[in-house]
C-alpha cells in the first residue's frame, strides 16, 4: 500500500511499514542508523537520488510517528487524522534535522509532538483563550523543538521565556490554556474498536509495552547525549549487569570512582526527564 503526503505543495510517496499496525515494533530501536542516512541526504543535491533517500527515511521512521499520533488517541480525532498529522511532522523533523547538532530522536520526537499538538490547539479550542496567549502558545510549541536539539534536553519555561523575549508568566500562562482543549466524554464508544463499551470502562487496560516503548524513545534520546564513558558505564552496570568493582577494574578506575560517575551520570538523566516532561506539559498534550 502506498501512501501521499503533501507539504508546502511538494509530494512525498512512501512504501507503508508491512507486518504491524503502525507501533514501534520494538522499545529496542534507538534508530541510530537513521543519522548517517540523514548525513548522507544532506550532503546529496536535488535529484532523482536524494529523493529516493529522503522517501527510505521517512519510511524507516513511520513507526516513531504513528506511536507518538497513537499516545493522543481518544482526545475527538480519528487515528487517521493523528498519524497523518505525526507523519507530516516527521516530514518536518527529517528535512530540518541537523546531524551535527544532536541525536535525530532528540530532535524527531518534539518536533513530530508538536505538530500534533498544534493540530489539537488550532481544531480543538471550545474556552475563550486570549489572541495573546494562543500566540505565545504557538511560538513556545514550535520553539521546543529547535532549543531541545541545541541544549540537547527539553528547554525549562524560563529558558524559552528567555528565548521567546516575553515574560516566565506568559509562557506559564500559554501552558494553562490547555484546559481550553476540546474534552472528549468518557461515556463515548472507544473509536475504532469495534465495541459499545465506553472509553472509561476500559481506562487502565492498555498494553503495558507501550508505556516502555514511550519511556524507551525519551531514554534514548537523552542517553545518546552523554559522553561515551558516561554510556560505557550505564551498559556496564544495567545490561550486563557487572558490579561496580568489576566496571572499575574494567576502565582502569576506583570502585569510588565508578560509584561517583554513576550517580551523577543517573541524576543527570533523572533532572533531563523532568526538564522535558515539564516542557512537553507547555506544548500541550
Amino acid at each position: 500500500m502506498v501512501s501521499a503526503l503533501l507539504e508546502a505543495g511538494n509530494r512525498v510517496d512512501f512504501v507503508e511499514p508491512t507486518g504491524g499496525t503502525g507501533a514501534v515494533g520494538t522499545h529496542e530501536d534507538d534508530y541510530d542508523d537513521v543519522h548517517p542516512q540523514c548525513c548522507e541526504l544532506r550532503r546529496t543535491p536535488e535529484g532523482a537520488r536524494r529523493d529516493s533517500l529522503r522517501c527510505q527515511i521517512i519510511t524507516r521512521c513511520l513507526p516513531l510517528a504513528d506511536h507518538i499520533a497513537g499516545r493522543f488517541a481518544g482526545r475527538g480525532e480519528s487515528a487517521d487524522d493523528l498519524r497523518q498529522v505525526a507523519r507530516l511532522g516527521l516530514i518536518k523533523a527529517i528535512d530540518r534535522y541537523d546531524p551535527g547538532k544532536g541525536p535525530f530522536l532528540g530532535y524527531a520526537v518534539p518536533t513530530i509532538m508538536g505538530e500534533v499538538r498544534r493540530h489539537f490547539r488550532d481544531h480543538t479550542w471550545v474556552m475563550h483563550v486570549p489572541r495573546r496567549i494562543k500566540d505565545t502558545r504557538q511560538r513556545v510549541c514550535a520553539a521546543i523543538g529547535p532549543m531541545s536539539q541545541r541544549l540537547g534536553r527539553a528547554p525549562t519555561a524560563t529558558e524559552l521565556a528567555a528565548e521567546l523575549g516575553v515574560d516566565r508568566d506568559e509562557v506559564v500562562q500559554s501552558v494553562d490554556a490547555a484546559v481550553a482543549y476540546r474534552p472528549s466524554s468518557l461515556d463515548a464508544a472507544a473509536p475504532g474498536d469495534g465495541k459499545s463499551e465506553p472509553a472509561a470502562a476500559r481506562q487502565g487496560l492498555d498494553d503495558p509495552r507501550y508505556s516502555s516503548v514511550e519511556d524507551a524513545l525519551t531514554v534514548a534520546g537523552l542517553v545518546s547525549t552523554l559522553t561515551e564513558r558516561e554510556r560505557l558505564i550505564l551498559r556496564l552496570r544495567f545490561c550486563e549487569n557487572l558490579p561496580q568493582s568489576q566496571i572499575g577494574r574494567r576502565l582502569g578506575i576506583s570502585q569510588v570512582q565508578v560509584s561517583r560517575l554513576l550517580g551523577a551520570t543517573l541524576e543527570r538523566l533523572r533532572q533531563s526527564c523532568r526538564e522535558e516532561s515539564a516542557a512537553m506539559g507547555m506544548s500541550g498534550a
